[in-house]
């Protein structure tokens, strides 16, 4: 397998969608099963990464999440961290991955931020559980799914206490760049990636195209690492027609558009989570298949970012502007009409109506409108007779009556010079 470092911030890589949501469809239980599928019916969970691979995924991500000491303690598999991990990476074996990341979720322990004790038991956690990696054929590890940066802060210690190896980080955040906890924003969570040395920073949200690229603006302004883009399905709908703010990734299609907006925004790790399926990290592959990561340094996308929030400010302040006058407006026409007696109120409202217009006064009306108005056939007449065929019949009735007016009076006069004689 190729070292992942190598194409740090020049190939488009697209990780492979968590298995399970596969395994869920299947009608397991991964909350509790999962780790027990891993060991004893490996080859379901297998099917899915095949089909994961099949759609084009360069980095598989293997089913680890629950390996810390507590999590494996939730499912009754205490002491058996060694075995999930050995089973887990055999999964992936078969399909010769390029890159192969492990992935480590939170732990699920309290956490105090305040108590040295509490942060210093959960940063053993994650320790512990980087171990049971060592040796084995992976390139580096994927923390996700952690909505806090005291929670994140303890992952990287602890992961960094034991291993250098490559460390893509993610939080889940809403459209707004707010971290699950309610508290944090994206751009301390990115502060703390670059402090505990992650080696590419990361978010996860169900938010639409355009809230999730201004979230990828925000993060490379934020930090000089590569970027991880996670986009959450929420649910498929093969019926909707189109994407909403409720669910914006209905259909696998609706992920070509948003991975060619997000590598413009300088993205460089596409994945699908949530209620994802291999058609969906098909979309990806295919969309950014043999491209490079777009050149967005971190001063021009702090730059877009004071842009586009300097665009929205001013909308603001215009729409505000606009409502007031408006309210002005209506305020002062009221308190007019409000000092009108009810003769001068009656008086506006008939100058108000409409009247009779100059055309419909000048216009003829009834029986006269239609003598003054020529009929159609009167006009089609009218054109007969002008025409050059009516012309020449009107000239020869014309020398017929001269002929027969000058024959009327030579019979005349000879009558009357017989009448002489």
């Amino acid at each position: 397998m190729p070292d992942i470092q190598l194409r740090f911030h020049k190939d488009m890589l697209v990780l492979s969608a968590p298995v399970s949501a596969a395994l869920r469809r299947a009608g397991l239980d991964t909350a509790r099963d999962l780790e027990f599928t891993l060991l004893f019916e490996p080859d379901v969970v297998e099917e899915a990464y095949r089909l994961e691979s099949i759609a084009g995924a360069q980095c598989l991500v293997a089913a680890t999440g629950g390996v810390t000491p507590a999590r494996l303690a939730a499912v009754s598999m205490d002491g058996r961290g060694a075995d999930v991990v050995e089973a887990a990476l055999e999964t992936l074996r078969p399909f010769r991955p390029q890159h192969v990341l492990a992935s480590l979720e939170p732990c699920g322990l309290p956490l105090d931020k305040s108590s040295k004790a509490s942060m210093t038991e959960n940063r053993d956690q994650y320790a512990r559980a980087a171990r049971l990696f060592a040796g084995k054929e992976l390139d580096g590890f994927l923390l996700e799914g952690f909505a806090s940066c005291a929670d994140l802060m303890c992952a990287l210690a602890g992961l960094r206490k034991v291993t250098d190896a490559p460390v893509l980080a993610s939080v889940d955040v809403d459209g707004e760049g707010v971290l699950a906890n309610g508290r944090d924003t994206l751009e301390e969570a990115c502060a703390v990636m670059a402090d505990f040395e992650a080696s590419a920073a990361g978010f996860a949200t169900a938010a639409g195209q355009e809230e999730a690229c201004a979230l990828a603006r925000r993060a490379a302004a934020a930090c000089d690492l590569p970027l991880v883009a996670s986009l959450v399905v929420r649910r498929r709908d093969a019926r909707q027609q189109g994407p909403t703010a409720e669910n914006p990734y209905y259909c696998p299609d609706a992920l070509v558009a948003a991975a060619d907006a997000l590598r413009a925004a300088g993205v460089q790790f596409l994945r699908a989570v949530g209620d994802a399926t291999p058609a969906y990290t098909g979309a990806l592959a295919a969309t950014t298949a043999g491209l490079d990561v777009a050149a967005v340094s971190a001063g021009d996308a702090a730059e877009e970012e004071a842009r586009a929030q300097a665009l929205d400010a001013l909308a603001a302040q215009m729409r505000e502007r606009v409502s007031a006058a408006l309210g002005t407006l209506a305020a002062e026409t009221d308190a007019a009409a409000a000092t009108l007696t009810p003769e001068e109120r009656a008086a506006a409202e008939s100058a108000d109506a409409p009247g009779p217009t100059a055309l419909d006064s000048a216009a003829p009306s009834g029986a006269a409108a239609s003598i003054a108005s020529p009929s159609i056939s009167e006009k089609a007449l009218a054109a007969d007779d002008a025409a050059p065929g009516s012309s020449a019949l009107s000239s020869d009735a014309s020398s017929d009556a001269a002929s027969v007016s000058s024959a009327d009076a030579s019979e005349e006069a000879s009558a009357a010079g017989a009448g002489r004689s």
